[in-house]
């Protein structure tokens, strides 16, 4: 670990979102916000060790992102296979700025943590010969060993499993709630969270839960861009919240852009339909309109190659041609295999009348996964005393500038225990009642959340320049700064409600993504710079580090590590310490 900055620990910010105050309260040990595979291991563990556990989801409990994972869960559990193996693969994908720490245990932890998951209800698709669990590969390993079930339906059926364990231990939950702000004490620590339920049922618009333990599990924020896989509730709420409450963020630049996902048109928006990189894994084709295989020879694994890499040559050869789209061509997998290894995408290509039986399917990249997040520690800790965070809302140093395919799950798996286990062993102190903080930050407008996916997905898409990135982020401060003139000059802000929470939420993550993918002058895993092409170790192996600022203008604050490495989320990074930069 490099040596962390010397100045205080990062404080709350003091902005808040506007809403009402809240109009009902529970109270609880633990608080888990999200409801996918991190969130629900994460309280299932906790309830079982006996605390008092309540899950906030933004939907319903299993319509989060969990649930469209089609590929699988990558672990090594087959013949001839290691963790070191799976090690190796992940920090080749990672190029050069996984933890390996983290990535260690991982893959020492994930087999045994897939065993509990099929012990908790999830049925893994079986060989009929073997009745051993079915591997597969995608790209960047090296082996057969991600599981999947329903042949492409591996999330659904997790999410099934852990959705029916955790009404079964009779875990409280609210749904359709959207996490507005973390409560704090005096202190700053952890308090408990304000929340807002839309529709009528127990619970109705704000309230708040009180617990000195809260566990950010809200997935990604893939809806900043206008097209994207992720499912309409990823509006970067949990990454938000934590810049709000004075956390540090990192790796934001780095958005894996999936290959492979169905083109439908270039003014295509909101999520779109993934194909899913095990259709590479089992044979599948990248060709171009005259039907070559334009991989071969890119790179030693061609099809199968990291997917920075993948969607990097999908885009050249867009390029090369000016042409919109390539091709998946997997006409030779005949119709049963089709039908019997990978329904729900033939179902979906079928919808949007392409048969993948009879002719190719037009795939491009799409943003598809934050590889950064909210930093936390090998316990899931972040800088902010009771604040945890899980899976895609988290950095924990396991994915690096590229996630190795499938490693998501397991992360969020893996993880989620460790944070469990963390809170279990080690009760956060018990905290005071959350201290009231007035509203100072403006709210967006509803309709800024599309002008927000326009900027991004024409400034910080899959290619990026410094002249892009100039222009976006002029674009992102002229929405942010017109918001704020009308709340300081006019005491005016957008109506508080879930459109306009949202949009504000979309454009935090985005300012901080961009000032990020500004300052990181050079190409490396999904970041990609036309203007930087070579990867540069000497100046940029190491991470950018985002905090909110407390200054009139809440301004960000960027920090480059000094390594590689993290530093101790117990000692967050001071800017007087190393070179810093307010945007």
């Amino acid at each position: 670990m490099s040596t962390p900055g010397s100045g205080p620990a990062t404080g709350s910010t003091g902005i808040r979102l506007h809403a009402p105050a809240p109009g009902w309260s529970l109270d609880a040990d633990v608080i888990v916000v999200g409801s996918g595979v991190a969130g629900l291991t994460a309280a299932l563990r906790c309830a079982a060790a006996g605390r008092r556990t309540v899950v906030v989801t933004k939907a319903r409990l299993d319509d989060g992102s969990t649930r469209w994972a089609q590929g699988g869960i990558a672990a090594a559990l087959g013949d001839g296979d290691t963790p070191e193996q799976h090690l190796d693969d992940t920090l080749v994908a990672g190029a050069g700025l996984c933890d390996e720490t983290a990535v260690r245990l991982l893959v020492t932890e994930g087999p045994d943590a897939v065993r509990r998951l099929m012990a908790a209800g999830a049925v893994f698709d079986t060989s009929a010969e073997t009745g051993e669990i079915e591997l597969t590969r995608e790209g960047g390993h090296h082996r057969r060993r991600i599981a999947h079930a329903g042949g492409d339906a591996t999330g659904a059926e997790i999410s099934r499993a852990l959705v029916e364990a955790v009404q079964a231990a009779g875990i409280e939950t609210v749904e359709n709630a959207l996490v507005l702000d973390l409560l704090q004490d005096a202190h700053g620590r952890t308090a408990g969270v304000t929340l807002h339920v839309m529709g009528e049922g127990q619970h109705d618009g704000v309230g708040a839960v009180h617990a000195p333990a809260v566990i950010l599990a809200t997935g990604g924020m893939g809806q900043v861009f206008s097209a994207t896989t992720n499912p309409s509730v990823s509006t970067g709420d949990g990454v938000a919240l934590a810049l709000r409450a004075g956390a540090e963020v990192s790796d934001l630049e780095f958005v894996q852009f999936h290959p492979t996902v169905l083109f439908l048109g270039a003014d295509a928006e909101g999520q779109q339909p993934l194909v899913s990189e095990a259709v590479r894994g089992e044979g599948a084709y990248l060709v171009d309109a005259d039907g070559v295989r334009f991989m071969v020879g890119q790179h030693e694994l061609a099809e199968l190659a990291p997917r920075d890499i993948v969607a990097k040559g999908i885009m050249r050869r867009m390029q090369e041609q000016g042409a919109q789209h390539m091709y998946l061509d997997a006409r030779h997998f005949g119709a049963e295999m089709w039908e019997q290894r990978f329904p729900t995408i033939l179902a979906a290509c079928r919808s949007h009348g392409i048969d993948p039986v009879t002719e190719p399917i037009p795939v491009a990249p799409a943003a598809h996964y934050a590889s950064g997040g909210v930093r936390t520690d090998l316990h899931g800790r972040t800088t902010v005393p009771g604040l945890y965070a899980c899976g895609e809302v988290a950095c924990t140093g396991v994915h690096g500038a590229n996630r190795l395919a499938s490693n998501s799950l397991l992360e969020g798996l893996v993880f989620a225990e460790r944070i469990a286990d963390d809170i279990v062993a080690h009760a956060p102190a018990g905290s005071g009642p959350g201290i009231p903080v007035p509203a100072t930050g403006p709210l967006q407008p509803g309709e800024a959340r599309y002008e927000i996916q326009r900027i991004m997905t024409a400034g910080a898409g899959v290619l990026r320049s410094a002249e892009s990135l100039r222009t976006a982020a002029e674009a992102l401060e002229a929405l942010y700064a017109t918001a704020l003139n009308n709340l300081e000059a006019h005491g005016k802000t957008a109506e508080p409600g879930v459109d306009s929470w949202e949009a504000t939420n979309l454009l935090c993550v985005a300012r901080v993504l961009v000032a990020a993918a500004q300052r990181r002058a050079e190409t490396r895993g999904c970041h990609w710079r036309e203007d930087h092409p070579d990867r540069d170790d000497a100046a940029w192996r190491r991470h950018l580090v985002v905090r909110l600022s407390a200054t009139e203008r809440r301004a960000l604050v960027v920090i480059p590590t000094d390594s590689a490495d993290f530093p101790s989320v117990l000692h967050p990074l001071s800017p007087l310490s190393t070179h810093s930069q307010e945007q």
